[in-house]
């Protein structure tokens, strides 16, 4: 049967101060039974060999699925001095993230600098297609996931994720159905009918299969007409949690769902007791 795997993007507000860190989150999570979690380096990625093995045990031993939330500071349409380092912090959080266990490192893809989309994704992508070419010549198989962004002036419209994804074997969008509302900045892209776009152009670009794959950020969202201003819990926000999560399930979509709300473990939950209680 096709389903979600609820989990946080960063460690639960509740996780205990010991053993604390990514290894007291995985097992607060399975606690909770919440069974995906997204290390969130947003930072940086600072972490040793030695706790990525760590983490990768504990994930195992709980039955966790990871991700990878890499650093911020990451743009592809960076300048020509800006973009190594912008590279080598979506490589290093691939690198640790592969032996952390994680499967998927999500992104998010930069600005357009008032440039238009076609433009951007012009450079954007062979820069991104490289960054997978290396990481296969290093027999590393993790999954890069641009993300949509809450911002018309970011690069991350659910068409630049397709873009990449379509055009790069192991590139796949992470959909944050929060930001896509929050985006145009006029309250739509709240309806089942919008969803059920969303659900079938990505599966007309990407395959059937990948609907059974999807990764997904789900908040409650504030946002003005410029966009996305801040993470809310999702019962302070007109996001429709119950509509898009039956619409998810109606079109047998499955994979992950991350909490990104300031409650993130009680929301997490409570999106899964949603979702259960879906005929």
């Amino acid at each position: 049967m096709t389903t979600f795997q609820f989990g946080t993007v960063g460690s639960p507000i509740s996780t205990p101060k010991k053993p604390g860190g990514s290894v007291g989150a995985i097992q607060r999570l399975s606690e909770l039974g919440l069974f995906a979690f997204e290390l969130g380096w947003v930072q940086s990625v600072r972490v040793s060999e030695e706790t990525c093995a760590l983490i990768r045990a504990e994930a195992k031993k709980q039955q966790v699925n990871l991700s990878v939330h890499a650093p911020y500071f990451i743009n592809l349409n960076g300048s020509t001095e800006e973009w190594p380092k912008s590279r080598q912090r979506l490589m290093d959080a691939a690198h640790y993230g592969n032996l952390a266990g994680a499967t998927d490192i999500i992104f998010h893809p930069g600005s357009y600098f008032e440039q238009p989309p076609t433009e951007v994704l012009k450079v954007a992508i062979p820069r991104l297609a490289e960054c997978v070419a290396e990481l296969r010549s290093q027999n590393n198989p993790v999954r890069l996931r641009p993300e949509t962004m809450g911002k018309s002036a970011m690069l991350g419209s659910l068409e630049d994720t397709l873009a990449m994804s379509q055009s790069i074997p192991g590139v796949l969008p992470c959909l944050d159905f929060a930001h896509l509302h929050a985006r145009p900045g006029d309250g739509s892209m709240n309806s089942p009918e919008e969803w059920e776009k969303v659900i079938k152009t990505y599966k007309n670009i990407l395959g059937v299969e990948s609907l059974h794959e999807m990764h997904i950020h789900l908040s409650g969202i504030e946002y003005s007409a410029k966009g996305e201003r801040n993470h809310l819990p999702l019962r302070e926000s007109d996001l429709n949690i119950q509509g898009l999560l039956k619409t998810l399930k109606d079109n047998g979509c499955a994979g992950r769902i991350l909490c990104e709300s300031p409650i993130m473990e009680e929301d997490a939950l409570y999106m899964q007791s949603l979702w259960n209680s879906l005929p």
